[in-house]
């Protein structure tokens, strides 16, 4: 995430929302610290580029979903790809007909974005199939499951339609606050339960009818403004079996039994993007570049790496014994799980990385603010 933080201001109107932009930015504050120095590369990895592809620009909160060995992407430009993970072929390539402002959500045969004209297109093999006019924008990748497509909207409502027909078969609206962050929320499957970030909170949501079954705070609202009491879920999350981890904006970093709809800990964290985990650590970079690692039982802080302070770091993701994060120059920097120490470094094209980077058939693939996508291998 960049220093400028983009919110977004719902208002309703007679049956619409209206979503204005806002801009909260750190630019009439102290100037920018100058990133940390980056060590020579210590190349105890061996990580090679094995294929490079293009879409078009990216600026939104692109999610890069991987399916098998396939992985759909966007571009802002209203393209929606689909490319083979192992060796970076195209499978095919659709233009949606306007820009994209949330996306990709897929399950390998249908692929779903959420245009700035507050459109849900769903596509099938890159056709597009229906799409669906919303009252609210959204910007959180819609999620495709058993047949359906949810969709979370910035009013923070969760609306769920028949993927193959369009057909709406439910909405579930909660009251919003007056201000959502312009970037990825939380919005998953965790068996037969729809998990989904509203607020500060972690909700179930029973799939097949919205009812809700439980919900559990990472984080309450406090202060004495709009900002000041912002507790958005953002993506990604970490997942191991019924307990999902996740952050909320600049306040806290919890983890949720989703079987019983039970808090298990929360600890106060700084971040602006989502975290990562496997059975032992839950990680995370916090908004100053610190790299930290809380242990999965009990939320204490395991260790913290600050080599990589002030670069604009992407959510991580656990890779083999390493947690790879990108940065705001291009780079993807692995460091070691156990102790967060230096393993390697790679390049893409220079621009920043602008998702969290993907795992698909043994490659690791990031994808640039300019467009490029980048599949590595271990050598």
């Amino acid at each position: 995430m960049k220093p400028d933080f983009f919110l977004t201001a719902v208002t309703r109107v007679a049956p619409v929302f209206v979503v204005l932009g806002l801009l909260v930015s750190c630019s009439s504050g102290p100037e920018k610290p100058k990133p940390a120095e980056l060590a020579p590369n210590a190349g105890l990895l061996g990580v090679r580029l094995a294929w490079t592809s293009k879409v078009g620009p990216v600026d939104f909160p692109l999610d890069v979903k991987v399916n098998g060995n396939t992985v759909a992407v966007a571009s802002s430009d209203g393209v929606v790809g689909s490319f083979d993970a192992r060796t970076g072929a195209e499978l095919w390539r659709t233009h949606v007909g306007g820009q994209i402002a949330a996306g990709v959500g897929s399950d390998g045969r249908f692929a779903a974005v959420v245009t700035r004209g507050n459109e849900l297109v769903v596509l099938d093999g890159g056709r597009e199939l229906w799409r669906q006019k919303m009252p609210a924008q959204g910007f959180t990748a819609p999620l495709v499951a058993g047949g359906r497509v949810f969709m979370l909207a910035a009013d923070r409502s969760v609306t769920a339609f028949d993927a193959l027909s369009g057909r709406k078969l439910w909405n579930q609206q909660r009251p919003g606050e007056s201000l959502v962050l312009r970037q990825a929320g939380v919005l998953l499957a965790v068996g037969d339960t729809l998990v989904a970030g509203l607020s500060g909170r972690l909700v179930g949501i029973n799939p097949s009818n919205g009812a809700i079954r439980w919900e559990s705070p990472i984080a309450s609202p406090r202060g004495t403004n709009d900002i000041e009491r912002l507790v958005d879920l953002v993506g990604r999350v970490s997942r191991e079996g019924d307990v999902v981890c996740a952050r909320a904006f600049q306040a806290a970093v919890g983890c949720v039994n989703t079987e019983r709809g039970t808090l298990l800990w929360s600890k106060p964290a700084f971040g602006s993007v989502g975290v990562h985990g496997d059975d032992k650590y839950v990680f995370g970079t916090e908004s100053d570049g610190k790299l930290v690692a809380w242990r999965r039982t009990d939320g204490e802080r395991a260790w913290v790496s600050e080599r990589l302070r002030y670069r604009s770091l992407t959510a991580p993701l656990v890779v083999g014994r390493s947690v790879a994060v990108g940065d705001d120059a291009g780079l993807v920097h692995l460091l070691s799980r156990e102790d967060g120490s230096a393993l390697t470094r790679v390049a893409t094209d220079g621009s920043a990385v602008v998702s969290a980077p993907v795992l698909a058939a043994g490659t690791l693939i990031v994808v640039t603010r300019s467009g490029g996508i980048f599949g590595f291998k271990p050598e």
